[in-house]
């Protein structure tokens, strides 16, 4: 599929572009604690900048309106002059735009302030797509999302995808047509937002190793001890998926005993006060040796609960990784962030800055965020 490029927008000389960029990275009070998202967005605009266009940045942070972009925009005034407007609803945000210099950068405040962003409200699309002349979608990472600034956008305005958000497109395409073998990894709590990938990586990939909590859920359907482990509630019929050669579990397990030691388990050896919270050497080494195999490895989603200090079978796993020979695609959750700590960044063909967006595309190919622009050409 051809999608429109910020080369594909002519004129853009004095033009009022609006970027949709995805800034909601992690902090702790004011601080960032990693800037990945950020740096992955900035060739778009330093591109709409040499082309000497007047630059509107939405994004939202946080889980609601209490989050503010200003910590964001005060760590990008060390990279290069932009601007803060803390409310798009005001007079103020009309003034600001008006004065604009061409190739000059304003950052909204967080879109939630607004309730109608998540509620995909048309007046707050019309109010935002009033500043501007182009709309440029580079929020990959929330592009599973039918919100105003992300579907409602596209509507009104002439509109392409962001540099970000091609590359995301080029890379996690090759898990659709996929090199073999092919190994998939998923890890994460939630059954019910991994099934999807589940059913549609048992017929594309040659392995797919399940781990996390998600790997519980298989062992309690099977009629396994599980001891005070971790599940999802709900049956999920995975007894199908458990059968399934290509699929493989956890033989070995890290857990919390009823004496609150960690000790290593066989999978088919918990006992009823154990807390599954980890994968197992054996299980790591069995999966490096499919790895060292392999010429392309996805993985989403961690092995461990390492929020209570079980990242041992996670950081393995990125170590391993780092080494493959084979293409390595990574991203969901906090993966970016572990990365950082392991000092492993630019070890992988590519990570993802997507958690949902990342699982949704897999899944279906598609997305709200890129049907909006896509369908509004189609049309055209």
């Amino acid at each position: 599929m051809n999608f429109p490029s910020p080369r594909d927008l002519k004129d853009l000389k004095g033009k009022r572009v609006i970027v949709r960029a995805d800034w909601n990275v992690p902090m702790e009070g004011n601080a960032l604690v990693e800037d990945y998202r950020i740096r992955r967005s900035l060739p778009t605009i330093e591109y709409l900048r040499k082309k000497k266009a007047k630059v509107i940045v939405l994004s939202h942070i946080g889980k609601g309106k209490e989050s503010s972009l200003r910590p964001v925009v005060a760590y990008l005034k060390r990279e290069f002059d932009i601007g803060f407007v803390p409310d798009f609803r005001t007079q103020e945000a009309r003034d600001v735009v008006a004065h604009m210099k061409e190739g000059s950068v304003v950052v909204f405040e967080n879109l939630r302030i607004d309730a109608r962003e998540e509620k995909n409200d048309p007046a707050l699309a019309e109010l935002l797509a009033s500043f501007g002349d182009y709309y440029i979608n580079d929020a990959f990472s929330a592009s599973h999302r039918e919100h105003a600034s992300i579907v409602g956008l596209p509507k009104l305005l002439p509109s392409a995808f962001g540099f970000l958000f091609l590359d995301e497109l080029k890379h996690l395409s090759m898990a659709l047509k996929p090199a073999h073998p092919f190994v998939f990894v998923t890890g994460g709590a939630k059954v019910s937002t991994k099934m999807p990938l589940m059913k549609k990586f048992t017929r594309l990939a040659d392995t797919v190793f399940v781990g996390g909590a998600l790997a519980n859920n298989f062992f309690k359907e099977e009629g396994m001890q599980i001891g005070k482990s971790f599940v999802e509630k709900g049956t999920f019929g995975l007894r199908p998926l458990f059968k399934k050669k290509n699929v493989v579990l956890p033989v070995d397990v890290v857990v919390l005993d009823k004496t609150q030691n960690r000790a290593v388990r066989r999978a088919d050896h918990i006992e009823k006060g154990d807390r599954i919270l980890d994968a197992g050497p054996a299980t790591l080494r069995a999966l490096e040796e499919v790895i060292r195999k392999a010429k392309l490895v996805v993985w989403n989603g961690p092995l461990g609960n390492y929020e209570e200090g079980f990242e041992e079978g996670t950081d393995t796993l990125l170590k391993i990784l780092a080494k493959a020979r084979g293409k390595t695609i990574l991203g969901g959750g906090d993966t970016i962030a572990l990365i950082e700590k392991l000092k492993l960044e630019g070890s992988f063909t590519f990570v993802s800055t997507g958690g949902g967006a990342m699982l949704d595309y897999l899944a279906d190919g598609k997305l709200p965020g890129i049907d909006a622009i896509i369908k509004k050409r189609t049309r055209k």
